[in-house]
């Protein structure tokens, strides 16, 4: 495993961070055993967020955090402020019950890292960046960071952190990966894939801003299991849905030929292109078994080429 810094996180973050949306009460045993094992592995750093399983997912890593006594060694990457289907629920009152809620859930007194799950960009910044300075303050949370934010929202949030002395948000959590999304698996999701956002990711490499991408494997577009041959089994798939376009299908073609060459899989390639890009990154990855996240933790030690690189995302017909 390898390891980068997030400002205001006290300890190293695992380049590879776990999701934890799998995690459930009814099948506690197996939710622990995951846990056992990508923490062995190096992984220190598990992503959650106040609306997985209505709670549970927070519940069922607190249990297995204060069972296993780590919690001085693991970096919770919680979020809140989702919005629900009568309201959009990024405010002051919003976000500080759910870090009230989530704390609770977690068995603990503060969160590592915590992000809003999403944005509503009718809000002005300030009172968001006041409050989370209020619970960073009173040590609930250690840093905070925006997911599904623009950079233009995050730019925003932090000319106003700096213009009142406070702090600024230090993370982002947008989606990336090689195969582009063509629609969003949610409403209210940021991506910064396609040519229309080639100015946010300039940003994100030109500011070296800690970018915790998800569906860094495109919800499965990469897992081994599609082929054209076998897509009308696949369409009712998130990932069929939100990249099932003839591009994507190059791209994952292109990713299965340089694996073959190397040994590795296409999952392993794309996550290499996403290490490739000049960016703080650490992607999340739902992997479900102890197998899935050895793989994506082997993507750490693969080097591509710029050539490579650019020939997989189909701008160069060669490599």
């Amino acid at each position: 495993m390898q390891y980068g810094q997030i400002s205001g996180v006290t300890k190293p973050v695992s380049r590879i961070i776990q999701g934890g949306v799998m995690l459930h009460s009814e099948d506690e045993a197996a939710g622990f055993a995951l846990m056992d094992a990508v923490f062995a592995l190096g992984c220190n750093t598990i992503d959650t967020a106040h609306v997985y399983g209505d709670g549970d997912c927070e519940r069922v890593l607190g249990r297995w955090i204060a069972s296993r006594g780590v919690r001085d060694k693991v970096v919770i990457l919680d979020k809140g402020a989702h919005h629900n289907a009568d309201r959009k629920r990024v405010t002051p009152y919003d976000i500080t019950a759910d870090v009230f809620d989530s704390l609770a859930r977690l068995q603990t007194d503060y969160i590592d890292l915590y992000l809003l799950h999403r944005d509503d960009p009718s809000v002005p910044v300030g009172p968001i960046v006041e409050v989370l300075n209020e619970h960073r303050a009173a040590g609930r949370i250690h840093a905070f960071g925006g997911s599904n934010w623009t950079v233009d929202r995050i730019v925003a949030a932090n000319a106003y952190a700096r213009e009142h002395g406070l702090s600024p948000f230090v993370a982002s959590s947008p989606h990336f990966s090689l195969a582009e999304q063509i629609e969003a698996p949610w409403d209210d999701c940021v991506t910064i894939t396609g040519a229309a956002n080639e100015a946010q990711r300039e940003w994100y490499r030109r500011e070296y801003f800690p970018l915790l991408c998800w569906s860094s494997l495109a919800g499965g577009w990469f897992s081994g299991r599609l082929t054209r041959e076998n897509a009308d089994e696949h369409a009712d798939t998130l990932y069929m849905r939100c990249y099932g376009r003839e591009d994507n299908w190059r791209r994952l073609e292109r990713a299965r030929e340089l694996g073959r060459e190397r040994g590795l899989s296409a999952a392993q390639i794309a996550l290499a292109y996403v290490f490739h890009q000049g960016f703080d990154a650490f992607p999340l990855v739902a992997a479900y078994t102890l197998e899935e996240f050895a793989a994506s933790a082997a993507a750490l030690d693969v080097t591509l080429t710029d050539q490579e690189a650019a020939w997989l995302n189909l701008r160069e017909e060669a490599r």
